[in-house]
């Protein structure tokens, strides 16, 4: 009886046995913060009415996303391949669809922006992908044109299904770039040869039959793209720099070029610059729009009107940073922005112009704008009058950025009026929502520069007074016994303030919300806690921003951007000094080298406070090939940082007598590396007692005949 108890104990026992699972905290959402990014804008599109609540995005870090527009939340969000099969090449908006190509014009999908789910994808024939267009018939969109190198493919909206395709006559000599549409039962396709002529060809929509083919000289042209547009009733318009004027075609009914002077309208050229015409079309069923913007210098542009041969002038617009168009009803406005000087008054930004369109201005074409306001104001399309109470005025903290992109969101208010809202995206991938709102401007914004984070240091944060007494306790001498008890008892006096003060705080702490007691984590409250698990995350950008972050709230506490650094740059970031040495502030150095000169320039800032250093870093006149940090240091205890040139010279930082002299005994026990990647080396190198570093010490053979790089130079 007892071995059957026995028996049915063990067995109950093995029966409760049930196998156990763990996952991490990350995998069922718990996280300490979090913070999702989308990267660079390259396409966005705003929906047009007064309650819209949702922005969609395609980035450069191939990201389809949509933004909250209320608090710039991502309400959903879809990474593709981060390679190049994953880029998205256009996007057009379309309803509650959001049409997207990828992979080179290989892919092809429909995105319901509600929820994030897709409709539909397919698989797109091979050829270079050039532009996407949406195609209307009967008052509605049915269609998707697709042109190609050599084809011009018409897809069903609904499905995605192909409805015809065909092949674009001479396209092995043709450049087509353009294709138009305007809900009259055709589409043309639009090519160039370079410094020749235009060919236009006229497809019907229903079965892909070429209805017309046209030819005509343009001898200064060079590509349709970023240079022509077409307006009104499908009229073809190209500035002609060379005879300064406009060059008009109507694909309907005319044959030849029609030239129309700028000297009549009191408007020319800037020299060496590419003129273009930004045109809109806020419905693909209806006509592009009579009025549209040329661009005549990087920050000149003009309001113009065509219509029926007659060019006029409705406003101009000498000193502008950027200008978009935008619809609601039946309303079409211009938005455009100017920089706002100190000496100008509110009102006095009605001329301006420099026009982005979604379209990058690079810092040698960008108006310059040296108190960093700008202000957006609101024009009517038909007139160029300004619309009054439209002014929205903002700043931007970071010196030497500048606005890129401007997107427009117009909306019609209960008394007819129109409000609406913008989205700026800046050259360190700063996002801004703005809207003249109960006295704020700024409704939010996002660092998306932070979606491409290169380097991070986890520094130590500065103690707290009553942890420098506690230090300075043990770290001094007493002066015998009557001093050391008068040492202890001011340390627990200071203690004793320093527990009183912090139990004050946890009561007045207890009677706020607790968003606003997370909000109180500033630049002037940060010390060390007790286990030193809070720390300074010191971060570099690929865009060249650096930004100090709070490591337990995420809180961004301080940023930094530097504008010379160009794209494809490299980093290295190093701490050269922590908060261990107080009175003598924290260092970091960033070295940043420009891979298409091969040049690299020192940055030297405070981690802690985000400010730059007033230690002068050397001035590097060669190409860096490595860089090393020893940990040896100078009367200042900052660690000395080797830089070996293009010529084998080395650079210390910093170089006073007593570095020298520890280098001079330590050459023989330093050592560098350097990587070939063209021809597939790797070499090490002893440091000579001298500037110089020594004949080869090794090589490693196995590493001929490469043809890859091996290690980052740095």
């Amino acid at each position: 009886m007892a071995a059957a108890v026995e028996a049915s104990r063990f067995w109950l026992w093995v029966a409760l046995l049930i196998p156990a699972a763990a996952v991490y905290e990350d995998q069922v959402g718990k996280f300490d913060w979090r913070q999702q990014y989308v990267g660079k804008l390259k396409f966005a599109s705003l929906e047009f009415s007064p309650g819209s609540k949702k922005l969609v995005v395609a980035t450069e870090k191939n990201v389809i996303a949509a933004l909250n527009s209320r608090t710039g939340e991502i309400l959903w969000r879809h990474v593709d391949k981060g390679t190049v099969e994953g880029a998205v090449d256009a996007m057009l908006l379309c309803g509650q669809d959001a049409i997207t190509v990828s992979n080179g014009g290989r892919i092809m999908r429909s995105w319901e922006t509600n929820i994030g789910g897709l409709n539909w994808e397919i698989t797109l024939d091979s050829g270079s992908f050039q532009a996407l267009g949406l195609v209307g018939l009967q008052e509605s969109v049915r269609y998707i044109a697709v042109l190609k190198k050599t084809t011009l493919a018409l897809h069903h909206l609904s499905s995605g299904h192909l409805k015809w395709v065909e092949h674009l006559p001479e396209s092995d000599s043709i450049h087509y770039q353009m294709v138009y549409s305007y809900g009259s039962g055709v589409v043309w396709a639009l090519g160039v040869v370079p410094f020749s002529h235009v060919n236009i060809v006229k497809f019907n929509v229903e079965d892909g039959e070429i209805v017309q083919q046209v030819r005509v000289s343009t001898p200064w042209l060079k590509s349709l793209t970023r240079a022509c547009g077409v307006v009104d009733e499908a009229v073809l318009v190209c500035p002609d720099p060379s005879s300064r004027s406009l060059q008009t075609l109507a694909l309907e009914t005319e044959w030849e070029l029609r030239q129309i002077p700028l000297q009549s309208l009191d408007l020319e050229f800037a020299s060496e610059f590419q003129p273009r015409v930004l045109p809109t079309q806020p419905n693909p069923v209806d006509p592009t729009r009579a009025q549209f913007f040329l661009q005549l210098s990087p920050s000149h542009y003009a309001l113009l009107h065509y219509h029926h041969g007659v060019l006029s002038l409705l406003k101009n617009f000498p000193q502008t940073a950027l200008v978009s168009f935008a619809t609601t009803g039946e309303k079409t406005v211009a938005a455009v922005m100017t920089c706002r000087n100190e000496a100008q008054k509110p009102s006095s930004s009605e001329d301006g112009s420099t026009g982005s369109f979604s379209e990058k201005s690079g810092p040698q074409d960008s108006l310059p704008c040296f108190n960093q306001t700008y202000t957006i104001n609101l024009y009517l399309m038909e007139t160029g009058r300004r619309l009054l109470d439209t002014t929205i005025t903002f700043s931007l903290e970071q010196n030497g950025t500048r606005p890129e992109r401007m997107y427009i969101q117009v909306f019609l208010k209960k008394d007819d009026s129109v409000g609406y809202r913008a989205l700026v995206q800046t050259e360190d991938h700063l996002l801004l929502f703005l809207q003249q709102l109960a006295g704020r401007v700024v409704l939010w914004s996002r660092e998306e520069s932070l979606a491409e984070a290169v380097c991070l240091e986890m520094v130590d944060l500065p103690l707290t007074g009553a942890q420098a007494e506690l230090e300075g306790e043990f770290g001094k001498k007493a002066d015998g016994l009557l001093g050391m008890f008068l040492k202890r008892l001011s340390s627990q006096l200071i203690l004793l303030q320093a527990w009183t003060s912090h139990l004050w705080k946890m009561f007045y702490d207890a009677r706020k919300p607790r968003s606003q007691i997370k909000n109180e984590i500033n630049i002037d409250t940060l010390a060390r806690d007790e286990f030193n698990l809070q720390k300074m995350m010191v971060m570099v950008t690929a865009s060249g921003k650096l930004f100090g972050i709070e490591s337990s709230s995420g809180t961004i506490l301080w940023k930094q951007y530097l504008p010379s650094v160009k794209p494809d740059s490299s980093f290295k970031l190093m701490v050269q000094r922590t908060t261990a040495h107080f009175p003598h502030p924290p260092q970091c150095t960033l070295l940043v080298k420009d891979k298409e000169t091969g040049m690299s320039s020192l940055y030297v800032f405070n981690p802690i406070f985000g400010k730059w250093s007033q230690v002068a870093p050397p001035v590097l006149k060669r190409p860096i090939l490595q860089s090393l940090l020893l940990p040896i240091m100078d009367q200042d205890y900052a660690k000395v940082l080797l830089l070996i040139d293009d010529e084998y010279k080395v650079t210390a930082f910093p170089a006073t007598r007593n570095v020298l002299r520890q280098l001079h005994e330590l050459a023989p026990s330093i050592f560098f590396y350097l990587v070939d990647a063209d021809q597939g080396r790797l070499c090490g190198y002893r440091l000579r007692k001298g500037t110089r570093v020594r004949a080869l010490v090794w090589e490693d053979p196995t590493c001929r005949g490469a043809t890859g790089p091996v290690s980052h130079n740095y």
